[in-house]
């Protein structure tokens, strides 16, 4: 018993500086942050950082690692559901989507990250091993070999998902500074946004079916 009450608020203030480093990385990127911005987005004092991940080094590759996780671990298991394409292209997008939506600046972290620093580029090869030999290649070529859909590469057809939704919410302060939106009125545009990605997409994918 006595052991459990010691641990929790270990566990806590772990916790709450993951979360500050988590928010200060996405929005100062590793450069622009320092150990105090995390500290004080905490609420904690800065020796408890020092002493719960040792550097700010270690601190911010838990959180990259975190985010590739969340950015790809989420597409594989949707890239190989035994689901139709269409249906899968849909789950894809919105998948995307409500990714985004939760975590606006995850692209502009891992693309600015990675570039960066290259080294860290090698995180994504397993993930990217993953998507390649994932079941919806296979699933793509079948419907591609038997006239279903227009002939397309998974090279193609994925940043074609993904960019349409991804630069939306790169763009997004342009977009509701240039068009005087809330977060209301942006919330109500991107979803239909992402609507008009499923429709454009399948559509185009598809064509062959109406012929």
């Amino acid at each position: 018993m006595r052991k459990n009450m010691s641990c929790s608020p270990f566990k806590s203030t772990e916790e709450k500086i993951r979360e500050a480093a988590k928010q200060v990385f996405l929005e100062k990127g590793f450069d622009g942050a320092t150990s105090r911005d995390i500290a004080d987005t905490a609420g904690i004092n800065i020796a408890l950082t020092n002493y719960y991940f040792r550097s700010k080094e270690k601190l911010f590759m838990s959180i990259f690692e975190e985010m590739l996780q969340l950015f790809f671990n989420g597409m594989i298991e949707i890239l190989n559901k035994p689901t139709g394409l269409r249906e899968k292209i849909a789950d894809l997008i919105e998948h995307d989507f409500q990714l985004m939506k939760a975590n606006p600046s995850l692209t502009i972290f891992v693309m600015n990250e990675i570039h960066r620093n290259p080294d860290r580029m090698a995180n994504c090869i397993g993930v990217m091993k993953q998507i390649h030999h994932s079941m919806f290649e296979e699933q793509l070529q079948q419907e591609i070999s038997q006239g279903n859909i227009r002939p397309i590469s998974a090279t193609h057809l994925m940043p074609m998902i993904f960019c349409n939704i991804q630069f939306l919410f790169i763009g997004k302060a342009m977009h509701m500074k240039t068009w005087q939106m809330s977060e209301a009125d942006f919330d109500t545009f991107s979803t239909h946004h992402k609507n008009l990605v499923i429709d454009m997409i399948t559509n185009f994918l598809f064509e062959s079916e109406k012929a």
